[in-house]
Protein backbone atom coordinates (compact mmCIF):
# COMPACT_ATOMS: atom_id res chain seq x y z
CA UNK A 1 0.00 0.00 0.00
CA UNK A 2 1.43 3.42 -0.98
CA UNK A 3 2.25 5.97 1.73
CA UNK A 4 -0.21 8.48 0.22
CA UNK A 5 -3.02 5.94 0.20
CA UNK A 6 -2.24 4.79 3.74
CA UNK A 7 -2.13 8.30 5.21
CA UNK A 8 -5.42 9.17 3.50
CA UNK A 9 -7.03 5.96 4.74
CA UNK A 10 -5.98 6.65 8.35
CA UNK A 11 -7.04 10.32 8.17
CA UNK A 12 -10.40 9.38 6.64
CA UNK A 13 -10.96 6.76 9.36
CA UNK A 14 -10.38 9.26 12.15
CA UNK A 15 -12.46 11.89 10.35
CA UNK A 16 -15.31 9.39 10.09
CA UNK A 17 -15.15 8.68 13.83
CA UNK A 18 -15.27 12.40 14.57
CA UNK A 19 -18.12 13.12 12.17
CA UNK A 20 -20.16 10.16 13.43
CA UNK A 21 -19.72 11.15 17.07
CA UNK A 22 -17.62 8.17 18.10
CA UNK A 23 -14.90 10.68 18.94
CA UNK A 24 -16.50 13.62 20.72
CA UNK A 25 -15.47 17.30 21.07
CA UNK A 26 -12.60 17.55 23.53
CA UNK A 27 -11.54 13.89 23.20
CA UNK A 28 -7.81 13.35 23.02
CA UNK A 29 -6.48 11.59 19.92
CA UNK A 30 -3.66 9.04 19.92
CA UNK A 31 -0.17 10.59 19.98
CA UNK A 32 2.04 10.62 16.88
CA UNK A 33 4.08 7.78 18.38
CA UNK A 34 0.98 5.69 19.15
CA UNK A 35 -0.31 6.19 15.61
CA UNK A 36 3.08 5.04 14.26
CA UNK A 37 3.01 1.88 16.37
CA UNK A 38 -0.62 1.03 15.62
CA UNK A 39 -0.43 1.45 11.83
CA UNK A 40 3.30 0.68 11.33
CA UNK A 41 3.91 4.06 9.71
CA UNK A 42 6.71 6.64 9.89
CA UNK A 43 6.62 9.76 12.05
CA UNK A 44 6.28 11.92 8.92
CA UNK A 45 3.26 9.93 7.72
CA UNK A 46 1.62 10.19 11.15
CA UNK A 47 2.19 13.95 11.20
CA UNK A 48 0.59 14.22 7.76
CA UNK A 49 -2.50 12.50 9.14
CA UNK A 50 -2.85 15.13 11.87
CA UNK A 51 -2.11 17.98 9.45
CA UNK A 52 -4.90 16.74 7.19
CA UNK A 53 -7.37 16.59 10.10
CA UNK A 54 -6.30 20.08 11.18
CA UNK A 55 -6.82 21.33 7.63
CA UNK A 56 -10.36 19.90 7.79
CA UNK A 57 -10.89 21.84 11.05
CA UNK A 58 -11.67 18.60 12.88
CA UNK A 59 -8.92 18.69 15.49
CA UNK A 60 -6.91 21.21 17.48
CA UNK A 61 -3.26 20.91 18.50
CA UNK A 62 -2.33 22.00 22.01
CA UNK A 63 1.38 22.59 22.71
CA UNK A 64 2.89 19.98 25.05
CA UNK A 65 -0.49 18.20 25.25
CA UNK A 66 -1.25 16.61 21.89
CA UNK A 67 -4.21 16.59 19.51
CA UNK A 68 -7.87 16.92 20.51
CA UNK A 69 -11.21 16.78 18.69
CA UNK A 70 -12.23 20.38 18.11
CA UNK A 71 -14.75 21.68 20.65
CA UNK A 72 -15.99 24.18 18.15
CA UNK A 73 -15.54 22.71 14.67
CA UNK A 74 -14.58 25.29 12.10
CA UNK A 75 -17.16 25.98 9.39
CA UNK A 76 -16.57 23.81 6.34
CA UNK A 77 -15.55 26.62 3.99
CA UNK A 78 -14.05 25.21 0.80
CA UNK A 79 -10.36 25.61 0.04
CA UNK A 80 -9.20 27.76 -2.88
CA UNK A 81 -7.87 25.70 -5.76
CA UNK A 82 -4.16 25.36 -6.50
CA UNK A 83 -3.10 28.64 -8.10
CA UNK A 84 -2.58 28.59 -11.85
CA UNK A 85 -0.21 31.39 -12.87
CA UNK A 86 1.27 31.80 -16.34
CA UNK A 87 4.28 29.61 -17.05
CA UNK A 88 6.14 32.64 -18.46
CA UNK A 89 8.41 34.77 -16.31
CA UNK A 90 7.85 38.52 -16.46
CA UNK A 91 9.15 41.80 -15.08
CA UNK A 92 5.86 43.67 -14.91
CA UNK A 93 5.65 46.51 -12.42
CA UNK A 94 3.85 45.53 -9.18
CA UNK A 95 0.30 46.85 -8.81
CA UNK A 96 0.13 50.41 -7.50
CA UNK A 97 -2.25 49.09 -4.83
CA UNK A 98 0.80 47.95 -2.87
CA UNK A 99 1.91 51.52 -2.21
CA UNK A 100 -1.62 52.64 -1.35
CA UNK A 101 -2.19 49.82 1.12
CA UNK A 102 1.25 50.06 2.75
CA UNK A 103 0.72 53.79 3.23
CA UNK A 104 -1.88 52.83 5.85
CA UNK A 105 0.71 51.21 8.15
CA UNK A 106 0.74 52.86 11.55
CA UNK A 107 -2.58 54.65 10.98
CA UNK A 108 -4.40 54.09 14.27
CA UNK A 109 -7.60 55.51 12.81
CA UNK A 110 -7.96 52.42 10.59
CA UNK A 111 -8.71 48.76 11.32
CA UNK A 112 -5.64 47.27 9.64
CA UNK A 113 -6.63 43.84 8.32
CA UNK A 114 -4.02 44.59 5.63
CA UNK A 115 -0.82 44.51 7.70
CA UNK A 116 0.64 40.99 7.98
CA UNK A 117 2.08 41.26 11.49
CA UNK A 118 0.80 40.89 15.06
CA UNK A 119 -0.61 44.01 16.66
CA UNK A 120 1.55 45.78 19.22
CA UNK A 121 -1.08 44.77 21.78
CA UNK A 122 0.13 41.17 21.39
CA UNK A 123 3.82 42.00 21.87
CA UNK A 124 5.78 42.29 25.17
CA UNK A 125 6.54 45.97 24.71
CA UNK A 126 7.10 46.82 28.38
CA UNK A 127 9.61 43.98 28.79
CA UNK A 128 11.40 45.02 25.61
CA UNK A 129 11.78 48.58 26.92
CA UNK A 130 13.62 47.17 29.93
CA UNK A 131 15.91 45.22 27.62
CA UNK A 132 16.72 48.40 25.70
CA UNK A 133 17.72 50.12 28.94
CA UNK A 134 19.82 47.11 29.94
CA UNK A 135 21.51 47.08 26.51
CA UNK A 136 22.44 50.75 26.90
CA UNK A 137 24.12 49.90 30.20
CA UNK A 138 25.94 46.79 29.01
CA UNK A 139 27.22 47.82 25.60
CA UNK A 140 30.58 49.47 25.25
CA UNK A 141 30.02 53.18 24.65
CA UNK A 142 26.31 52.72 25.28
CA UNK A 143 25.86 51.15 21.85
CA UNK A 144 27.37 54.08 19.94
CA UNK A 145 30.26 52.06 18.48
CA UNK A 146 30.22 49.72 15.48
CA UNK A 147 29.22 46.08 15.84
CA UNK A 148 31.35 43.37 14.15
CA UNK A 149 30.53 43.04 10.46
CA UNK A 150 28.76 39.70 11.05
CA UNK A 151 26.69 41.27 13.81
CA UNK A 152 26.16 40.98 17.56
CA UNK A 153 27.91 37.82 18.78
CA UNK A 154 25.41 37.18 21.58
CA UNK A 155 22.47 37.43 19.15
CA UNK A 156 24.09 35.10 16.63
CA UNK A 157 24.80 32.62 19.40
CA UNK A 158 21.17 32.64 20.54
CA UNK A 159 19.87 32.17 16.98
CA UNK A 160 22.27 29.25 16.52
CA UNK A 161 21.07 27.62 19.76
CA UNK A 162 17.42 28.06 18.74
CA UNK A 163 18.11 26.45 15.36
CA UNK A 164 18.50 23.09 17.14
CA UNK A 165 14.69 23.03 17.53
CA UNK A 166 14.25 22.57 13.78
CA UNK A 167 17.39 20.64 12.96
CA UNK A 168 19.44 23.59 11.78
CA UNK A 169 22.54 22.83 13.90
CA UNK A 170 23.94 26.26 13.11
CA UNK A 171 27.00 27.88 14.69
CA UNK A 172 27.16 31.59 15.48
CA UNK A 173 29.81 31.94 12.77
CA UNK A 174 27.31 30.68 10.17
CA UNK A 175 25.10 33.77 10.67
CA UNK A 176 25.10 37.39 9.54
CA UNK A 177 22.73 39.89 11.15
CA UNK A 178 20.73 42.31 9.00
CA UNK A 179 18.36 45.25 9.38
CA UNK A 180 15.23 43.11 9.34
CA UNK A 181 14.12 40.18 7.20
CA UNK A 182 13.70 42.16 3.98
CA UNK A 183 17.29 43.39 4.26
CA UNK A 184 18.41 39.76 4.51
CA UNK A 185 16.44 38.85 1.37
CA UNK A 186 17.79 41.91 -0.41
CA UNK A 187 21.40 40.95 0.30
CA UNK A 188 20.70 37.42 -0.96
CA UNK A 189 19.15 38.62 -4.22
CA UNK A 190 21.96 41.09 -4.84
CA UNK A 191 24.60 38.45 -4.12
CA UNK A 192 23.16 35.65 -6.22
CA UNK A 193 21.97 37.18 -9.44
CA UNK A 194 21.96 40.06 -11.89
CA UNK A 195 19.39 42.01 -13.93
CA UNK A 196 17.68 39.76 -16.43
CA UNK A 197 17.96 36.60 -14.29
CA UNK A 198 14.80 34.68 -13.41
CA UNK A 199 13.66 33.94 -9.87
CA UNK A 200 11.00 31.35 -9.04
CA UNK A 201 8.57 32.15 -6.22
CA UNK A 202 5.21 31.03 -4.86
CA UNK A 203 1.96 32.39 -6.25
CA UNK A 204 0.40 34.27 -4.50
CA UNK A 205 3.54 35.83 -2.99
CA UNK A 206 4.49 38.47 -0.45
CA UNK A 207 4.27 41.90 -2.18
CA UNK A 208 7.58 43.06 -0.69
CA UNK A 209 9.40 40.22 -2.49
CA UNK A 210 7.75 41.14 -5.79
CA UNK A 211 8.78 44.77 -5.41
CA UNK A 212 12.32 43.82 -4.40
CA UNK A 213 12.84 41.38 -7.28
CA UNK A 214 11.59 43.84 -9.90
CA UNK A 215 13.65 46.71 -8.44
CA UNK A 216 16.79 44.58 -8.88
CA UNK A 217 15.95 43.79 -12.51
CA UNK A 218 14.84 40.17 -12.06
CA UNK A 219 12.19 38.40 -14.07
CA UNK A 220 9.71 36.62 -11.82
CA UNK A 221 8.33 33.15 -12.48
CA UNK A 222 5.30 32.48 -10.29
CA UNK A 223 4.75 28.79 -9.46
CA UNK A 224 1.43 27.00 -8.87
CA UNK A 225 0.91 26.77 -5.11
CA UNK A 226 -1.38 24.56 -3.04
CA UNK A 227 -3.11 26.38 -0.15
CA UNK A 228 -2.09 23.66 2.34
CA UNK A 229 1.20 22.14 1.09
CA UNK A 230 2.87 25.01 -0.78
CA UNK A 231 4.43 25.00 -4.24
CA UNK A 232 3.75 22.18 -6.65
CA UNK A 233 7.04 20.31 -7.02
CA UNK A 234 6.26 19.13 -10.56
CA UNK A 235 5.91 22.75 -11.64
CA UNK A 236 9.29 23.57 -10.07
CA UNK A 237 10.89 20.63 -11.90
CA UNK A 238 9.58 21.93 -15.24
CA UNK A 239 10.89 25.41 -14.41
CA UNK A 240 14.45 24.26 -13.60
CA UNK A 241 15.93 24.98 -17.08
CA UNK A 242 14.52 28.51 -17.00
CA UNK A 243 15.44 29.82 -13.53
CA UNK A 244 18.60 31.13 -11.89
CA UNK A 245 17.45 31.06 -8.28
CA UNK A 246 14.45 30.28 -6.10
CA UNK A 247 12.88 32.12 -3.14
CA UNK A 248 10.34 30.25 -1.02
CA UNK A 249 8.48 30.67 2.27
CA UNK A 250 7.99 26.98 3.19
CA UNK A 251 6.57 27.58 6.69
CA UNK A 252 3.25 29.47 6.90
CA UNK A 253 3.85 31.72 3.94
CA UNK A 254 1.88 34.88 3.49
CA UNK A 255 -0.82 35.13 2.24
CA UNK A 256 -1.84 31.44 2.17
CA UNK A 257 -0.41 30.20 5.47
CA UNK A 258 0.60 26.93 3.79
CA UNK A 259 3.31 24.67 5.22
CA UNK A 260 5.34 22.32 3.05
CA UNK A 261 5.55 18.71 4.25
CA UNK A 262 9.06 17.69 5.27
CA UNK A 263 9.35 15.31 2.34
CA UNK A 264 8.66 18.19 -0.08
CA UNK A 265 11.29 20.38 1.58
CA UNK A 266 13.89 17.66 1.35
CA UNK A 267 13.07 16.95 -2.30
CA UNK A 268 13.26 20.64 -3.23
CA UNK A 269 16.61 21.10 -1.49
CA UNK A 270 18.04 18.07 -3.30
CA UNK A 271 16.61 19.13 -6.67
CA UNK A 272 17.94 22.69 -6.52
CA UNK A 273 21.34 21.63 -5.21
CA UNK A 274 21.69 19.11 -8.03
CA UNK A 275 21.12 21.88 -10.58
CA UNK A 276 23.23 24.47 -8.70
CA UNK A 277 20.28 26.79 -8.22
CA UNK A 278 20.47 28.69 -4.90
CA UNK A 279 17.45 28.52 -2.60
CA UNK A 280 16.62 31.57 -0.50
CA UNK A 281 14.41 30.42 2.37
CA UNK A 282 12.31 33.05 4.16
CA UNK A 283 11.45 31.54 7.55
CA UNK A 284 9.99 34.68 9.13
CA UNK A 285 6.83 32.86 10.27
CA UNK A 286 8.38 29.54 11.32
CA UNK A 287 7.96 30.13 15.08
CA UNK A 288 4.23 30.91 14.71
CA UNK A 289 3.02 27.32 14.35
CA UNK A 290 -0.42 26.24 15.57
CA UNK A 291 0.55 22.58 16.10
CA UNK A 292 2.60 20.93 18.80
CA UNK A 293 5.99 21.10 17.07
CA UNK A 294 7.91 23.70 15.11
CA UNK A 295 8.23 22.60 11.49
CA UNK A 296 11.65 21.94 10.04
CA UNK A 297 13.13 24.30 7.49
CA UNK A 298 14.60 23.59 4.07
CA UNK A 299 17.91 24.49 5.72
CA UNK A 300 17.44 21.39 7.91
CA UNK A 301 18.13 19.25 4.83
CA UNK A 302 20.94 21.35 3.34
CA UNK A 303 24.18 19.38 3.04
CA UNK A 304 25.89 21.52 0.37
CA UNK A 305 25.46 25.06 1.71
CA UNK A 306 23.07 25.90 -1.14
CA UNK A 307 20.23 27.17 1.11
CA UNK A 308 20.31 30.73 2.43
CA UNK A 309 18.07 30.71 5.52
CA UNK A 310 16.62 34.14 6.37
CA UNK A 311 14.50 35.19 9.33
CA UNK A 312 13.82 37.99 11.81
CA UNK A 313 11.84 38.95 14.92
CA UNK A 314 9.59 41.26 12.89
CA UNK A 315 6.55 38.96 13.04
CA UNK A 316 7.13 37.55 16.51
CA UNK A 317 8.59 40.24 18.77
CA UNK A 318 9.46 43.72 17.51
CA UNK A 319 8.78 44.81 13.90
CA UNK A 320 10.23 48.25 14.50
CA UNK A 321 13.58 47.02 15.85
CA UNK A 322 14.54 45.76 12.37
CA UNK A 323 16.52 42.79 13.66
CA UNK A 324 17.00 40.06 11.09
CA UNK A 325 19.62 37.55 9.99
CA UNK A 326 20.73 35.11 7.34
CA UNK A 327 22.64 31.82 7.38
CA UNK A 328 24.01 32.07 3.83
CA UNK A 329 25.82 28.74 3.60
CA UNK A 330 28.52 28.72 0.93
CA UNK A 331 27.58 32.25 -0.12
CA UNK A 332 28.73 33.80 3.16
CA UNK A 333 31.68 35.78 1.79
CA UNK A 334 29.52 37.32 -0.95
CA UNK A 335 26.97 38.50 1.60
CA UNK A 336 29.60 39.85 3.97
CA UNK A 337 31.05 41.90 1.12
CA UNK A 338 27.59 43.30 0.34
CA UNK A 339 26.93 44.15 3.97
CA UNK A 340 30.30 45.90 4.18
CA UNK A 341 29.43 48.05 1.16
CA UNK A 342 25.75 48.73 1.89
CA UNK A 343 25.51 48.78 5.69
CA UNK A 344 28.96 48.31 7.30
CA UNK A 345 27.29 47.46 10.64
CA UNK A 346 23.92 46.67 12.17
CA UNK A 347 22.39 48.82 14.95
CA UNK A 348 23.94 47.67 18.22
CA UNK A 349 21.22 48.49 20.77
CA UNK A 350 18.21 46.60 19.30
CA UNK A 351 20.40 43.57 18.52
CA UNK A 352 21.68 43.44 22.10
CA UNK A 353 18.17 43.90 23.50
CA UNK A 354 16.75 41.08 21.35
CA UNK A 355 19.70 38.82 22.21
CA UNK A 356 19.08 39.33 25.93
CA UNK A 357 15.36 38.66 25.48
CA UNK A 358 16.05 35.43 23.58
CA UNK A 359 18.51 34.32 26.25
CA UNK A 360 15.82 34.07 28.94
CA UNK A 361 12.57 32.10 29.09
CA UNK A 362 10.68 35.31 28.25
CA UNK A 363 10.77 34.72 24.51
CA UNK A 364 9.44 31.17 24.64
CA UNK A 365 6.72 32.19 27.09
CA UNK A 366 5.74 35.05 24.81
CA UNK A 367 5.71 32.78 21.73
CA UNK A 368 3.47 30.22 23.43
CA UNK A 369 0.93 32.91 24.28
CA UNK A 370 1.18 34.51 20.84
CA UNK A 371 0.64 31.18 19.07
CA UNK A 372 -2.43 30.43 21.21
CA UNK A 373 -3.84 33.89 20.50
CA UNK A 374 -3.28 33.63 16.75
CA UNK A 375 -4.88 30.18 16.62
CA UNK A 376 -7.88 31.42 18.62
CA UNK A 377 -8.11 34.43 16.31
CA UNK A 378 -8.14 32.12 13.31
CA UNK A 379 -11.17 30.32 14.74
CA UNK A 380 -12.97 33.62 15.37
CA UNK A 381 -12.19 34.91 11.87
CA UNK A 382 -13.35 31.76 10.14
CA UNK A 383 -16.66 31.81 11.99
CA UNK A 384 -17.16 35.48 11.11
CA UNK A 385 -16.34 34.81 7.46
CA UNK A 386 -18.82 31.92 7.38
CA UNK A 387 -21.51 34.07 9.02
CA UNK A 388 -21.07 37.34 7.12
CA UNK A 389 -19.25 36.87 3.82
CA UNK A 390 -21.02 36.02 0.53
CA UNK A 391 -22.08 32.46 -0.18
CA UNK A 392 -19.39 30.64 -2.13
CA UNK A 393 -16.48 32.32 -0.33
CA UNK A 394 -13.41 30.09 0.01
CA UNK A 395 -10.56 30.41 2.52
CA UNK A 396 -7.14 28.95 3.14
CA UNK A 397 -6.60 26.91 6.32
CA UNK A 398 -3.33 28.23 7.73
CA UNK A 399 -1.39 25.94 10.03
CA UNK A 400 0.45 28.94 11.48
CA UNK A 401 1.40 32.52 10.71
CA UNK A 402 -0.77 35.62 10.68
CA UNK A 403 -2.78 35.45 7.45
CA UNK A 404 -5.93 34.01 5.91
CA UNK A 405 -6.37 34.02 2.12
CA UNK A 406 -9.97 34.72 1.14
CA UNK A 407 -11.37 33.95 -2.32
CA UNK A 408 -14.72 35.58 -3.09
CA UNK A 409 -17.06 34.63 -5.94
CA UNK A 410 -15.62 35.80 -9.28
CA UNK A 411 -17.78 38.91 -9.63
CA UNK A 412 -16.30 40.62 -6.55
CA UNK A 413 -13.28 42.80 -7.37
CA UNK A 414 -11.32 43.29 -4.16
CA UNK A 415 -9.58 46.43 -5.48
CA UNK A 416 -13.04 48.02 -5.60
CA UNK A 417 -13.84 46.46 -2.23
CA UNK A 418 -10.70 48.11 -0.82
CA UNK A 419 -11.93 51.55 -1.91
CA UNK A 420 -15.33 50.91 -0.32
CA UNK A 421 -13.84 49.54 2.90
CA UNK A 422 -11.34 52.37 3.37
CA UNK A 423 -14.26 54.81 3.48
CA UNK A 424 -15.43 52.88 6.55
CA UNK A 425 -11.91 53.08 8.03
CA UNK A 426 -11.10 49.45 7.21
CA UNK A 427 -7.96 48.49 5.27
CA UNK A 428 -7.77 45.15 3.45
CA UNK A 429 -5.06 43.72 1.19
CA UNK A 430 -6.51 43.02 -2.31
CA UNK A 431 -5.32 39.91 -4.13
CA UNK A 432 -3.72 41.83 -6.98
CA UNK A 433 -0.97 42.92 -4.56
CA UNK A 434 0.31 39.35 -4.39
CA UNK A 435 1.11 38.77 -8.06
CA UNK A 436 2.62 40.38 -11.16
CA UNK A 437 -0.01 38.72 -13.36
CA UNK A 438 -3.71 39.18 -14.07
CA UNK A 439 -5.04 36.95 -11.31
CA UNK A 440 -6.47 37.00 -7.78
CA UNK A 441 -8.78 39.96 -8.56
CA UNK A 442 -11.48 38.34 -6.39
CA UNK A 443 -9.13 37.48 -3.52
CA UNK A 444 -7.73 39.24 -0.46
CA UNK A 445 -5.49 38.61 2.53
CA UNK A 446 -6.77 39.17 6.05
CA UNK A 447 -4.36 39.57 8.94
CA UNK A 448 -5.37 37.67 12.09
CA UNK A 449 -2.88 39.52 14.27
CA UNK A 450 -5.36 42.00 15.74
CA UNK A 451 -6.70 41.25 19.25
CA UNK A 452 -10.16 39.71 18.84
CA UNK A 453 -13.08 41.82 20.01
CA UNK A 454 -16.69 42.59 19.17
CA UNK A 455 -15.35 45.61 17.29
CA UNK A 456 -13.20 43.40 15.05
CA UNK A 457 -16.18 41.10 14.50
CA UNK A 458 -18.27 44.13 13.48
CA UNK A 459 -15.57 45.28 11.04
CA UNK A 460 -15.49 41.85 9.39
CA UNK A 461 -19.26 41.96 9.12
CA UNK A 462 -18.96 45.34 7.40
CA UNK A 463 -16.48 43.92 4.88
CA UNK A 464 -18.83 40.99 4.24
CA UNK A 465 -21.82 43.30 3.74
CA UNK A 466 -19.89 45.46 1.29
CA UNK A 467 -18.94 42.35 -0.71
CA UNK A 468 -22.56 41.17 -0.76
CA UNK A 469 -23.71 44.56 -2.05
CA UNK A 470 -21.14 44.32 -4.85
CA UNK A 471 -22.70 40.99 -5.82
CA UNK A 472 -26.18 42.45 -6.13
CA UNK A 473 -25.04 45.61 -7.90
Amino acid sequence: MSKDFLYNEIANGLAGQINSGVLKPGDRLPSVRMLCEKHKISMNTAKRVFLELEAQSLIDAKPQSGYFVSRRPYPRLPLPAVSNPSTLANNNEPDELISRVYANMGNDALTLFSVGAPSGDLLPLAKLKKEIVQALRELSGGGATYEPLQGNVKLRNMIAIRSLAWGGNLHENDLITTNGGMNALSFCLMALGKPGDTIAIESPAYPGVLQLAISLGYKVLELPTHPVTGIEIDALKKAIPHINLCLLVPNFNTPLGSCMPEAHKKEIVTLLSKHHIPLIEDDTYGDLYFGTQRPKCCKSFDTTGNVLWCSSVSKTLAPGYRVGWVAPGKYKEKLLQLKLVHALSSPAIPQEAVANFLKTAKYENHLRQLRRTLQDNYQHYIHAIADYFPEGTKTSRPQGGVSIWVEFPAEIDTAVLYDLAIKQRISIAPGRMFTLQDQFENCMRLCIGLPWSEQIKLKLKQVGNLAKRMQTG
